[in-house]
């Protein structure tokens, strides 16, 4: 199947495309590494009456630390990003869930903003980013506003982002002193989207646990510091609070038994690798 018609914007600017967003509205949809949106298009599962490019807009093609978070540039490929310097050093929750977004050849193209504005509630980039505390920054012909991660995802493929708003950048905190990092998932298959992942970040006084592909985004819950019987009673208790839903994947216990389970693992391996 072919795409339906639309018009094509190729930004040369950051200002341009603001101005395209701002004179389309609803009916624009940006075009970053297109991993996800060309599919779609194909598939007509999503219509489009202008598509903006910003590939070539060298102002968000770029990332790096500032300060104590990594910010990463809308134009970022998740494989740049995969092979920045140290980054198992820098924020080891990135490095250990990177190797499973898609496959080698969709993270050379697909961007990391791609994915996080996409909103998949089973992707691993909006689970990361929740998990930490992260932000998305947004920019439009108006103003410029910074959303907290577990702000911005409002349901599946559902963001906070208004229509003539640009994900400009995401950042995500940096490996803090005493905190430990862990992230597992369970798929049919390495690449495809995770029936459940967790990602859980441990400090002194207990650990966050986010977990993805059972409810309808990302969640995140604090847990104290506790023994394995607590622990355990305390997992069971958020796995019945989560919207889990029977689909052709898995049904709502078998998700729920994996919460419990991958969940325990998450944060025990979490703290054991606390520095």
């Amino acid at each position: 199947m072919k795409p339906a018609r639309f018009d094509y914007i190729r930004a040369e600017t950051l200002a341009e495309a603001h101005a395209a967003l701002a004179a389309h509205g609803g009916e624009a949809r940006v075009l970053a590494g297109g991993q996800t949106l060309l599919p779609m298009l194909s598939m007509r599962l999503a219509r489009p009456g202008v598509l903006v490019d910003i590939m070539r807009l060298h102002e968000i093609a770029r990332y790096g630390i500032e300060r104590d978070v990594i910010r990463v540039g809308a134009g970022v490929r998740q494989a740049q990003l995969q092979k920045m310097f140290e980054l198992d050093k820098v924020q080891p929750l990135l490095a250990k869930a990177l190797p499973w977004v898609g496959h080698a050849q969709t993270r050379a193209r697909g961007t990391v903003c791609g994915s996080i504005a996409h909103a998949d509630p089973s992707a691993e980039l909006p689970l990361v980013l929740v998990a930490l505390g992260g932000e998305v920054e947004l920019s439009s012909a108006r103003h410029r506003r910074k959303v907290a991660g577990e702000e911005f995802f409002t349901g599946p493929l559902s963001t906070a982002r208004a229509d003539d708003e640009l994900v400009e950048a995401v950042t995500f905190p940096s490996r803090r002193p005493g905190y430990g990092y862990a992230f597992r998932e369970f798929a049919r298959r390495h690449g495809d989207f995770a029936i459940v992942a967790c990602a859980a970040v441990a400090r002194t006084d207990g650990a966050r646990l986010a977990i993805g592909g059972v409810g309808d985004r990302p969640v995140a819950r604090e847990f104290a510091q506790a023994d394995r019987t607590s622990l355990t009673e305390a997992l069971d208790a958020f796995s019945w609070e989560l919207d889990a839903r029977d689909d052709a994947h898995a049904s709502a216990a078998y998700r729920r038994a994996l919460v419990r389970q991958i969940g325990h693992a998450v944060i025990m391996e979490a703290e054991q690798c606390r520095v």
